[in-house]
């Protein structure tokens, strides 16, 4: 069983939030190294290459190329719980800082 770690770059079938269909798509692991280890759930963040609709609490990549995506990205607001095996691969990871300034967008989103 492949473990992932928080700041991953994954690619992960997810499910639309009407539940109208799945769609192929990266995703940031939020969730702490020691919850993916003791669980068999990763906390992830949905990836969207729509830079162009950015709402609140979504995140700008600025070194999208580097953390292992084709376009320009924002992480978005939209958190979901998934079973590890619904992940497919690790594309890359967040650079600590961008993983930082992902944090303080989700403190906003949660009002934490």
């Amino acid at each position: 069983m492949t473990a992932y770690s928080r700041g991953d770059v994954v690619l992960v079938e997810l499910t639309f939030g009407d539940e109208s269909g799945r769609k192929l798509r990266p995703a940031l692991v939020l969730s702490s190294n020691q919850f993916n280890a003791a669980r068999q759930d990763v906390i992830v963040a949905a990836i969207s290459s729509n830079v162009k609709r950015r709402l609140f609490g979504d995140y700008l990549v600025g070194e999208w190329s580097s953390a292992g995506l084709l376009f320009p990205s924002v992480v978005t607001g939209i958190l979901r719980t998934i079973k590890r095996p619904m992940i497919q691969r690790r594309l890359g990871s967040m650079s600590a800082k961008a993983l930082r300034e992902v944090d303080q967008s989700l403190r906003r989103c949660l009002g934490l």
